[in-house]
């Protein structure tokens, strides 16, 4: 199954991109789902539908999906919910306010993209474009598998073998409530079914990410941003989707500020973002509202060809031998040195960029090596690993 992503600062109109995208793979055969993880669901008001939390059948090859995003959040993380709910109550939390509480931030639009693999195991769809939360909502999930298998592999077991023997000896002194063995069978099971989520979202023959954005310096910016963290988590994007572009035959004096803005911009971005490809649709005259509202945007912005193509493979992270040392490289656009960090430890590799840090497990091949140089040049981070000095 297919699986593009689309993300963008909000207002940008990726949903309408995306609903219009759907539109398109579904009229050249492909079975397609379109999927709203955002919480602010606009998917169903894109398409003209009344839309629910399972499919639904919209035409011919075409479905759509909103999720519930509570009803996703009960399902996967019942026991643990109940768990936090009652620690904060018996610390005298207000009943309300400990279910708020016991619901971690981000985990509803997690749950909702559990719905990826879910459909990818399906096999009821060759094509399945998801409609994301803004960038940096939708950044800070797609870090969350890498975060899993960390804790996975490194926290979890000495945790439950700690609680284990700890809880029948610390649980009648105290009135906090310790967490059973059921509640950490739980958390194993949603770490797994993240671990799981990143085989489909990681693997650049199957997902891509792409980027919509506006002729805006701001948007611009933060579009930047994104394709720097989505490089730094090996996720892949093939496409940029400028929006909004006034088209020619608007020659109103009133909108000629306007134009030499957006073409200042233009070649801002056909500079930062080459060589990915960058479509463009323009403004339209009405709202993009309905099925053929959408078919119409669809071919503005791939004329005929086939949206699901994967339009670019460049993935941002190599390997390879030079002489004796190994050289990685890291695909880091947009980023100056001051933002950078690069720490090593046996088997890893800490690239830590603004706020956000990246854990590389290195191959085996890198084992008993080490760091001896780190170069970023013209947006390309080069780790150099040779052998450790005696």
């Amino acid at each position: 199954m297919r699986v593009i992503l689309y993300t963008g600062k909000g207002g940008v109109g990726k949903t309408t991109v995306a609903a219009a995208t759907a539109v398109a793979c579904a009229r050249l055969g492909h079975r397609t789902l379109v999927i709203s993880t955002d919480a602010a669901h606009s998917l169903g008001d894109s398409l003209d539908v009344e839309l629910g939390d399972r499919p639904t059948e919209i035409e011919p090859n075409l479905w759509a999906q909103e999720v519930n995003a509570l009803h996703e959040l009960e399902h996967n993380w019942e026991k643990v919910h109940r768990y936090l709910s009652a620690l904060f109550a018996s610390q005298g939390v207000d009943e309300i306010v400990a279910e708020e509480l016991a619901s971690p931030p981000g985990m509803e639009e997690l749950a909702s993209l559990m719905w990826i693999k879910h459909h990818q195991r399906s096999g009821d769809y060759d094509v399945l474009v998801v409609d994301c939360a803004p960038t940096g909502e939708t950044l800070q999930l797609l870090a969350f598998p890498d975060v899993a298998r960390w804790y996975l592999n490194r926290i979890f077991p000495i945790e439950r073998r700690v609680m284990k023997v700890a809880r029948p000896m610390v649980q009648p002194f105290i009135s906090i409530p310790l967490p059973g063995d059921e509640i950490f069978s739980s958390i194993k099971d949603v770490l797994l079914d993240l671990e799981a989520m990143k085989g489909v979202l990681g693997d650049p023959r199957v997902c891509t990410v792409r980027i919509v954005l506006n002729l805006e310096k701001m948007v611009i910016k933060e579009a930047q941003r994104a394709f720097t963290y989505l490089s730094l988590y090996d996720y892949l994007t093939d496409l940029v989707v400028v929006n909004r572009v006034l088209p020619p035959e608007v020659t109103d004096r009133y909108f000629d500020s306007w134009r030499e803005a957006q073409a200042r911009y233009g070649e801002m971005v056909d500079a930062a973002f080459s060589p990915v490809p960058i479509l463009r649709t323009r403004l339209f005259d009405h709202e993009v509202v309905g099925i053929e509202s959408l078919a119409a945007m669809a071919e503005s912005i791939f004329g005929d060809s086939d949206p699901s193509a994967i339009l670019y493979h460049e993935v941002p992270q190599k390997l390879r031998k030079n002489g004796s040392q190994y050289e990685l490289l890291l695909h880091l656009p947009f980023v100056g040195r001051e933002e950078l960090n690069v720490t090593h430890r046996e088997g890893e590799l800490y690239v830590t960029v603004g706020p956000y840090k990246r854990e590389i497990s290195l191959p085996r091949v890198l084992k008993g090596k080490t760091v001896t140089a780190a170069k970023l040049e013209e947006g390309m981070l080069r780790v150099v690993f040779g052998s450790a000095k005696s």
